[in-house]
């Protein structure tokens, strides 16, 4: 190890000191965080006499800066030369931004995003319900990936036989580190090297791994279904019929693809008949609100639950539906035949594809019609429609983008279209996933849907960055039978002139890829997206006084002192109703949170589930009505320095476009 009292400013690094038996004593050193640095290893040593003791542990440290990451997808369409400029790397004037990396990975074909997607649905460390389900979704299409394609195997298993302990830092090593890592500073998880990247999807698709993470989150889930047989969104929360419908369907995603048979699959299978019965019975709740209410059932009652019901109801049709809800279940198909073409393009979709299975030949050719001729098309992006982007599940854009994908294939079986249209959802794709958990799981089923075969074909691209030419024929690192290649420069190496890049193609058939850029700017440099929400963060001391405890802004205070009580309050306002809301609250290193089990809370009229981290305060918000929020909960001083506390960000999960962040707030303690 190299010692770094230097950079670290330790100029005093021994000190005398007197203690008595049975008594303890703190000691303080004074030091500057250098910037650059990740982790340290500090060791403290105590020596009287001829006795010592000591201690010696690894520490992150954790930038003021945040890492940001922009993107140019290269998509080619065919043979050709394609020229591209990244116009925010070449225009950059920024004296404080940092360059971390600059990444470029190439692929002709779509599929192996969907295996680089994979393993950030099984790190994501959250345990609600659906990221549970998003797990299990995922090992399972790993093993069907291996056991399906022999050539892939063999790929993974020479990925495996790289050094891999010799690649990793000591942080990755450490397992007590790295849920920290992961969470807090994710850069150090992404690869360091083309070698790196391709040892951690090896790992996913191992048999052992995967057969045991398969397992856990089997019994994760079973654990968390209620015994009316729906799953809540978190522990403690109320039953989702959205969230059950979702898993459901996502069951039914894995029987599609072969994978999963609730007939032979006992403990899932048995799982699935409770959820479905469960949904069966609301369905019929719906229906029998209807006549209690005696409305009109000639107008419209087909709602988006009713919708989403009868597309995921239709993957189990060898699951009777019980003679109670049948009355129900004709109801809402005939109100889809009825009044299909009121609904937004997402219902749509799954209307055709509900009514297909249910074999009517009329209602869903004519649905697809009517949505091939409001498509957009375009050469870069393929084909989209304008997707009126919102707050709800129903509307997000990759999930719809992939549903329709699904009807355009089973539905007319339009294989042109079904390409046009994956590669628009590839041009969403950012770095390692499609922005949340849900939408990496409909992503990657629509890319997978039609087999495996893809991962077998060869390409052959030449890339130009800079004054650097990549040719994926000559790169060692280049899978065997796919391509797939990656190159990454480091900080130091990046350049205004790696903004111009040429993708030249030889042979038929489309390639895509990306060029990623990884840089550290200041908290208050870096510029939110005009969202809906806004948010504000104070922190206070709380004083004692005559009238009794009272709250006085740290802005207002000269210095903090050790042991003093702060009280972090955070003002949302939100000018329209939101579901599924995350608020992250970072926390000082020399702050120390009083409340340390996480659980589900209802304060002011809402509903949320705290989780108490390393180094940040996470909220989950199952829904988030119109109007203004105060979140407060308490911390403790107990170290003395000045410090970053941070920023507190919120962020729709399943709209995760729409989200905003405070300023960063520093915190000055004295001794």
């Amino acid at each position: 190890m190299q010692p770094l009292d230097e950079e670290f400013g330790n100029d005093r690094a021994s000190t005398s000191f007197t203690l008595a038996p049975g008594r303890s004593q703190g000691l303080r050193w004074s030091i500057r965080v250098p910037e650059g640095v990740d982790a340290i290893v500090y060791r403290v040593t105590a020596d009287a006499g001829s006795q010592s003791d000591g201690e010696q542990k690894p520490l992150p440290v954790l930038t003021n800066r945040m890492l940001v990451t922009e993107s140019l997808p290269l998509p080619v369409r065919g043979a050709g030369t394609y020229p591209f400029t990244f116009d925010r790397l070449r225009d950059n004037k920024s004296s404080t931004l940092r360059h971390h990396a600059l990444t470029l990975e190439y692929s002709p074909n779509p599929a192996w995003y969907a295996v680089q997607a994979l393993p950030y649905m099984i790190e994501f460390p959250h345990q609600c319900s659906e990221q549970i389900f998003s797990r299990l979704y995922a090992n399972s299409i790993a093993a069907h990936i291996v056991e399906q394609n022999p050539r892939v195997k063999t790929i993974f298993e020479k990925w495996r036989e790289l050094d891999a302990g010799a690649m990793q830092s000591n942080l990755e090593k450490n397992q007590e580190l790295k849920s920290l890592v992961i969470e807090e500073t994710p850069w150090l998880l992404a690869a360091q090297d083309e070698s790196e990247r391709k040892r951690r999807i090896a790992v996913l698709f191992d048999f052992a791994r995967m057969s045991n993470e398969r397992d856990a989150a089997i019994q994760k889930l079973t654990r968390a279904q209620l015994g009316i047989g729906a799953w809540p969104w978190f522990e403690g929360m109320a039953p989702s019929r959205y969230i059950t419908q979702h898993i459901v369907a996502g069951f039914g995603h894995l029987n599609r693809l072969g994978i999963f048979d609730p007939a032979t699959d006992r403990e899932l299978g048995q799982s699935m008949v409770r959820a479905v019965a469960y949904l069966d019975r609301e369905i019929k709740a719906d229906y029998d609100q209807l006549i209690q209410r005696k409305a009109n059932l000639n107008e419209r009652h087909l709602g988006w639950t009713q919708i989403h019901y009868l597309y995921t109801r239709s993957y189990f049709d060898q699951v009777d539906i019980p003679a109670a809800s049948q009355q129900a279940v004709d109801y809402y198909l005939d109100q889809a035949r009825q009044f299909w073409l009121d609904n937004a393009i997402y219902a749509q979709g799954m209307i055709a594809l509900a009514l297909h299975r249910w074999g009517d030949g009329e209602v869903p050719p004519a649905i697809m019609r009517s949505l091939a001729e409001n498509a957009s098309h375009s050469d870069e992006l393929g084909m989209y429609w304008k997707y009126n982007r919102g707050y709800f599940w129903y509307q997000a854009a990759i999930e719809t983008q992939a549903l329709l994908i699904e009807a355009f294939d089973e539905v007319v079986n339009d294989s042109a279209a079904v390409s046009d249209m994956q590669l628009w959802l590839l041009k969403q794709k950012q770095t390692q996933d499609w922005k949340t958990t849900k939408a990496t799981t409909e992503a990657v089923y629509a890319l997978l849907m039609r087999g495996t075969r893809l991962l077998d074909e060869d390409s052959h691209v030449t890339v130009r960055v800079g004054n650097e030419t990549i040719d994926s024929r000559s790169r060692p690192d280049a899978e065997a039978g796919t391509g797939y290649f990656s190159r990454s420069w480091e900080g130091q190496k990046i350049g205004p002139e790696m903004a111009s890049v040429e993708v030249t193609k030889v042979g038929p058939g489309p390639a895509w890829g990306a060029l990623y850029w990884q840089y550290f700017e200041q908290l208050d440099r870096i510029t939110p997206a005009d969202t809906p929400l806004s948010i504000e963060k104070q922190l206070f001391r709380e004083e004692t006084s005559n009238a009794g405890p009272v709250l006085k802004p740290i802005d207002q205070i000269d210095d903090l002192s050790t042991g003093d009580r702060i009280t972090v309050r955070v003002v949302i306002r939100v000018d329209r109703d939101m579901e599924y809301v995350h608020l992250k609250d970072m926390r000082g290193a020399g702050l120390e949170p009083v409340n340390v089990l996480s659980g589900y809370r209802f304060k002011a009229g809402l509903g949320y589930y705290e989780s108490t981290r390393d180094a940040a305060t996470h909220f989950f918000i199952g829904y988030l009505p119109k109007g203004t929020y105060v979140f407060e909960y308490p911390l403790r001083v107990n170290l003395a320095g000045d410090f970053s506390n941070g920023i507190t960000s919120i962020q729709s999960m399943y709209a995760p476009e729409f989200a905003s962040h405070s300023e960063g707030v520093r915190v000055r303690v004295v001794d």
